[in-house]
């Protein structure tokens, strides 16, 4: 029996398929996890990227050698050839496409660019503002910061067109009578009569299994291999011993990067009288401490800390608890909270956040414990 002679025809193959739906689903829940859901759902939401960029990455190498209706070549069409497809549609004689109609094609650019746009903006917001990812080394907080709001912008035009290719996949639906969401699970579309050039589709799984597996090891060799650098503007050496051992005798050891060098010069002018209590050292210890706080405070640092907490309360100009940041990010939590077992005190930061001594406070890493027995 001949191809024709058969009640459908295979149009999409099984990589075509298997990306579709798989960056659906990649591309909803970095937008859930991105829109509605706290930031400590961080890791979740660059896991999501992380396999978009598997996806968009396996679906350009698809795109040049993959099967006749997954090449570029056989469906992006010039500007010419989407006016011809409006005007017909405009018109009502616009024929039926097996794969992608001019104007789909169109749309087909535009989501996977969009999506390309985003993974490089969030890849470079993830180095610049949380000094993590493989950009984390080569870009700069306030670099950082900027970009996040281009993804932002992206991540609702990515909605737009996201909305509009369902509204023109339901109408496309429609006006050929044919259920293109079933046609993109099975693969196959309905023959008709007036199909002429059929397409000549291959599942090849050993190349599908290839193209996905050279990808997937490219962009695990590069992450690593980038990750491993050290991030931009972020200090490197160890905590000083005498300044862990005297601070952390009583309370955490703050990272130097969450306050100016004159606010530190400050505190440490003031020992006698630290929050209330007598908490002198010898001068050598004080000196020691006051030249690695300056070498290492927010002044020298590029992390997202280093920048937000450097915007200190002036009536409190050496508590971090009291800075616009510090109240505004715990605006939600219950005085009670800060008070109850094992937390105690709102300045006890590693009770919640696991990074807090290196001064990271990577969202990830934020876990209000519950209270505990005393």
């Amino acid at each position: 029996m001949s191809q024709t002679d058969t009640k459908t025809i295979p149009v999409w193959d099984i990589f075509i398929r298997v990306f579709h739906w798989t960056l659906v689903l990649g591309v909803s829940t970095a937008a859930v996890s991105g829109f509605l859901l706290r930031p400590t759902w961080i890791s979740l939401h660059v896991w999501a990227g992380t396999s978009a960029a598997v996806l968009l990455l396996a679906r350009l190498l698809w795109g040049i050698w993959g099967s006749k209706n997954a090449r570029f070549a056989g469906f992006i069409k010039g500007p010419r050839e989407v006016i011809k497809h409006l005007k017909e549609l405009r018109a009502g004689t616009a024929a039926r496409h097996l794969g992608h109609n001019p104007l789909g094609a169109l749309m087909i650019v535009a989501l996977l660019g969009t999506v390309f746009l985003l993974l490089l903006t969030g890849a470079t917001a993830l180095g610049g503002v949380f000094k993590t990812g493989p950009l984390g080394f080569l870009f700069s907080y306030d670099l950082g910061t900027t970009i996040l709001r281009v993804h932002y912008v992206l991540a609702i035009i990515l909605v737009l067109l996201v909305t509009l290719h369902i509204l023109g996949a339901v109408f496309e639906g429609m006006r050929t009578k044919e259920n293109l969401v079933k046609a993109m699970i099975t693969g196959k579309k309905e023959a008709r009569e007036s199909d002429h050039d059929l397409p000549e589709v291959s599942s090849r799984p050993l190349w599908v299994t290839l193209v996905f597996g050279a990808t997937l090891a490219l962009l695990v060799w590069g992450g690593i291999w980038f990750s491993a650098k050290p991030p931009f503007g972020v200090p490197t050496g160890p905590m000083n011993p005498t300044y862990a051992e005297e601070c952390s005798a009583c309370h955490i050891a703050y990272a130097p990067s969450l306050l100016p060098a004159k606010n530190w010069g400050t505190l440490m002018s003031q020992l006698d009288n630290h929050f209330g209590e007598d908490a002198s050292l010898d001068q050598k210890s004080v000196d020691e401490i006051t030249t690695w706080l300056f070498a290492n405070a927010a002044d020298s640092v590029d992390t997202k800390p280093a920048h937000v907490f450097s915007r200190t309360n002036p009536t409190y100009p050496v508590a971090i608890t009291e800075t616009p940041f510090w109240k505004n990010t715990h605006r939600t939590i219950p005085d009670a909270v800060f008070t109850r077992a094992p937390i105690y005190d709102n300045g006890n930061c590693n009770a919640c956040h696991k990074d807090a001594e290196s001064g990271a406070f990577y969202p990830a890493n934020i876990s209000i414990p519950k209270e505990t027995p005393q």
